[in-house]
Protein backbone atom coordinates (compact mmCIF):
# COMPACT_ATOMS: atom_id res chain seq x y z
CA UNK A 1 0.00 0.00 0.00
CA UNK A 2 1.37 3.35 -1.03
CA UNK A 3 1.67 5.91 1.73
CA UNK A 4 0.76 9.54 1.09
CA UNK A 5 3.61 11.94 1.81
CA UNK A 6 2.57 14.80 4.06
CA UNK A 7 5.18 17.31 5.23
CA UNK A 8 3.71 17.15 8.75
CA UNK A 9 4.47 13.42 8.96
CA UNK A 10 8.21 13.66 8.27
CA UNK A 11 11.29 15.18 9.88
CA UNK A 12 15.06 15.38 9.49
CA UNK A 13 14.68 16.54 5.90
CA UNK A 14 17.90 16.98 3.91
CA UNK A 15 18.42 18.81 0.64
CA UNK A 16 21.24 18.24 -1.83
CA UNK A 17 22.18 19.42 -5.31
CA UNK A 18 22.09 23.10 -4.37
CA UNK A 19 24.03 25.28 -6.81
CA UNK A 20 24.30 28.94 -5.80
CA UNK A 21 24.77 29.91 -9.45
CA UNK A 22 21.21 28.74 -9.99
CA UNK A 23 19.72 31.22 -7.50
CA UNK A 24 16.77 31.78 -7.07
CA UNK A 25 15.41 28.75 -8.95
CA UNK A 26 17.63 26.00 -7.53
CA UNK A 27 16.31 23.68 -10.24
CA UNK A 28 18.94 21.02 -9.47
CA UNK A 29 18.10 20.83 -5.76
CA UNK A 30 16.36 17.73 -4.46
CA UNK A 31 15.34 16.10 -1.20
CA UNK A 32 18.07 13.59 -0.42
CA UNK A 33 16.74 12.18 2.86
CA UNK A 34 13.89 12.40 5.35
CA UNK A 35 12.35 10.21 8.04
CA UNK A 36 8.80 9.27 8.99
CA UNK A 37 7.75 10.61 12.39
CA UNK A 38 5.69 7.59 13.39
CA UNK A 39 8.22 4.83 12.77
CA UNK A 40 11.56 6.62 12.21
CA UNK A 41 12.06 4.89 8.83
CA UNK A 42 13.70 6.68 5.93
CA UNK A 43 11.58 7.74 2.98
CA UNK A 44 12.18 5.81 -0.23
CA UNK A 45 13.47 7.53 -3.36
CA UNK A 46 9.95 7.49 -4.78
CA UNK A 47 8.59 9.08 -1.61
CA UNK A 48 11.30 11.76 -1.74
CA UNK A 49 10.34 12.48 -5.36
CA UNK A 50 6.69 12.76 -4.33
CA UNK A 51 7.72 15.12 -1.52
CA UNK A 52 9.49 17.37 -4.04
CA UNK A 53 6.51 17.28 -6.41
CA UNK A 54 4.04 18.07 -3.62
CA UNK A 55 6.10 20.69 -1.77
CA UNK A 56 8.34 22.51 -4.29
CA UNK A 57 8.17 25.69 -2.22
CA UNK A 58 9.64 23.87 0.80
CA UNK A 59 12.42 22.46 -1.37
CA UNK A 60 13.22 25.92 -2.75
CA UNK A 61 13.19 27.51 0.70
CA UNK A 62 15.45 24.84 2.16
CA UNK A 63 17.84 25.17 -0.80
CA UNK A 64 17.98 28.93 -0.26
CA UNK A 65 18.53 28.55 3.50
CA UNK A 66 21.37 26.11 2.89
CA UNK A 67 23.25 28.94 1.13
CA UNK A 68 23.02 31.33 4.06
CA UNK A 69 26.07 31.70 6.32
Amino acid sequence: MKREVNIKDIYDIEVDGVDTRDYPDFCDAYFSAARWVDNDEELTDDELDELADTYPEVLNEMAYESCLP
